[in-house]
């Protein structure tokens, strides 16, 4: 995960949750994506919140992909940390072969070993895929005009998947050289705007069609809402194992702001960062 102070209240939930609903939560690792920034040290509190914790943190350079970024539909889409994801296999120890890279914005409510323990299948990537969703308009018109472009995905089968909730072979990213890949099409990007959003679109040109799909139960996403206005939505059919605050919407702002969306109230009982910040002040 990435560690960012304007995030840090759902990190610690998603921490939290993860440990509640595993069986052997000893077994679990963390690995910490962080900026340097000034201000109030976010590790700081996740020490006191959960002291027989030993993270591992590395420090991630936004100076890396800075220049890289376009400018998207949501000025939180295009903070630096958001691309980390990219950088994962260049940033985690060689020993380091698999991880699972989730989003700020989740709860697991589910043995996270199950999502770990799935079958790659030779791919690089698994993650819950939703063929339903029209794939056309995560680009411009400008890509799929351009016969150059848009023939990136013969032969495959496009369909969305979201980056919050990713297994990732980080041996096999390595071996491929998909950071590479991801960050060429951010320069295409730069030169000819061919997508909307920050740091899937990337993804999406590069692993649509190329990954394992995992069951949907695994990435209850768009519980944030809409990204242009956040309005509430309600939950997907089905059981449920993670749940994803993705979009505009964000529980504890809503919560605070005491107009909160139904599902809101799933988060609540994750929330430990009133408890962090009185251990940080005394």
């Amino acid at each position: 995960m990435t560690l960012d102070a304007n995030y840090l209240r759902g990190t610690m939930a998603a921490v939290f949750s993860i440990l509640q609903h595993t069986a052997c939560p000893e077994s679990v690792a963390f690995h910490f994506l962080a900026a340097r920034r000034d201000g109030p040290d976010p590790l700081a509190a996740i020490r006191a919140t959960f002291p027989y914790l030993d993270p591992s943190v590395y420090r991630f350079d936004p100076s890396r992909v800075r220049g890289r970024i376009s400018r998207s539909v949501r000025h939180a889409l295009d903070q630096p940390l958001n691309y980390a994801r990219i950088y994962l296999a260049d940033t985690l120890p060689a020993d380091v072969r698999r991880v699972i890279y989730l989003d700020s914005d989740v709860v697991v409510v589910d043995d996270v070993r199950k999502l770990w323990s799935v079958d790659l299948g030779g791919h690089v990537v698994a993650a819950p895929e939703y063929c339903h969703a029209n794939f056309t308009k995560y680009f411009t018109d400008a890509f799929w005009s351009d016969p150059d472009l848009s023939a990136t995905f013969r032969g495959r089968r496009p369909c969305y998947f979201n980056t919050g909730v990713m297994v990732m072979d980080v041996a096999k990213w390595r071996l491929g050289g998909y950071t590479r890949r991801v960050e060429e099409w951010m320069v295409v990007q730069k030169q000819k705007r061919i997508y909307h959003l920050g740091s899937l679109p990337p993804f999406l040109l590069v692993l649509a069609g190329d990954i394992k799909a995992v069951d949907h139960r695994w990435n209850q996403h768009g519980l944030g809402g809409d990204n242009m206005e956040g309005k509430c939505r309600s939950l997907h059919p089905g059981p449920i194992s993670l749940l994803h605050w993705s979009g505009k919407g964000k529980p504890w702002l809503r919560l605070d702001s005491r107009k909160p969306c139904a599902v809101d109230y799933l988060w609540a009982p994750y929330d430990l960062y009133k408890a962090a910040a009185t251990a940080l002040e005394e």
